[in-house]
């Protein structure tokens, strides 16, 4: 991670994307076999190591379980902001349990608080081994009301803005985000290039797509490396179950976003009697449940509560049985 010591700018017209970064189709050949071995090898004590690391990029180690910081500057788009100091304090301690994989974007902000502002102060100057994934393509006004989508030529402008806010010359991954929550055919080809030519131009490390179907990755993948892709799937939802498996087999992350599943799950006597029988809650299981889709895999819970955090780092400790895994089954 390549840091600067320029001042972090509070943008208010943000836009930002999710999608998944780059792995080449060489980087096939890190399969989900050979990344796991080769990161496992490792050895590392912190609770984030429990559930292993992932080659992001064939060249980023990261523990499987990081910090999703969309909840840190408060917990809705529009509310009201939350306490600094208790997401400074978060974000300090989740490097100290072992995250170093964080999930941003400049378009994650209440009122003035910015989640890519709350990262630099917190964490800069950034260790080596930090990696910080950010996103671009949505936008949001400075009332906090989203916008259009960014065009291809205005993507540039929003890589420059989370690389002034955090602090980077270069962005360790950056996501393409196509639409919002519901999936859309169209064509993401124009903008990937550009992001590909930023990648080209040394402003980013590894590129990824969010909120994508196959066709859509596919697409990406034949314009650059694609090393992570970022879409909405936990125990509840389960959209394009292929593509989970398609990352695994190429050795690409397959990073989820709202990773919980919402609030459907917490009185759901089935998902209960599995966390009982461990001795965990709803949330944690939610988790290790997705830990236990692929080896690449990996979980980005957020919170903006120390307790909440401690929590969801544990969760990569959970060893799911075969009887936990067929009775969670029909949940999807």
């Amino acid at each position: 991670m390549t840091a600067t010591n320029s001042t972090a700018t509070n943008s208010t017209a943000t836009n930002s994307t999710a999608t998944n970064s780059a792995a080449t189709n060489s980087a096939a050949t890190n399969s989900a076999a050979t990344n796991s071995a080769a990161t496992n090898s490792t050895a590392s004590t912190t609770p984030a190591a429990a559930a292993g690391f992932h080659l992001l990029g064939g060249d980023l180690r990261v523990a499987r379980v990081g910090f999703g910081a969309m909840r840190l500057p408060g917990r809705s788009w529009t509310g009201p902001a939350g306490d600094r100091d208790t997401a400074l304090a978060v974000l300090a301690r989740a490097v100290e349990l072992g995250v170093n994989h964080i999930d941003t974007a400049d378009f994650y902000f209440c009122e003035q608080l910015f989640a890519n502002d709350l990262i630099r102060e917190a964490l800069h100057p950034y260790a080596d081994d930090l990696v910080i994934a950010t996103k671009v393509g949505p936008a949001r006004g400075p009332d906090g009301n989203w916008q259009r989508e960014a065009s291809a030529a205005e993507l540039p402008a929003q890589v420059e803005r989370n690389l002034d806010q955090l602090g980077l010359d270069r962005l360790d991954l950056v996501y393409l985000r196509v639409g919002g929550l519901e999936f859309s055919d169209e064509s993401l080809a124009e903008r990937f290039e550009v992001l590909a030519g930023l990648r080209e131009q040394g402003l980013i490390r590894h590129l990824g797509v969010s909120n994508v179907n196959p066709a859509q990755f596919a697409e990406a993948q034949r314009i650059a490396p694609v090393a992570a892709v970022q879409n909405y799937f936990n125990l509840a939802h389960r959209d394009h179950p292929e593509l989970v498996a398609a990352c695994a087999e190429q050795g690409i992350a397959y990073v989820p976003f709202f990773p919980l599943g919402g609030h459907e799950l917490i009185n759901d006597p089935r998902v209960v009697a599995v966390a009982d029988r461990h001795g965990a809650s709803v949330a944690q299981i939610a988790l290790a449940w997705l830990l236990d889709q692929t080896p690449t895999t990996l979980a980005i819970p957020g919170t903006a509560a120390p307790d909440h955090l401690a929590e969801n780092v544990a969760a990569a400790g959970i060893v799911l049985t075969e009887r936990d895994r067929a009775e969670l089954a029909p949940l999807g």
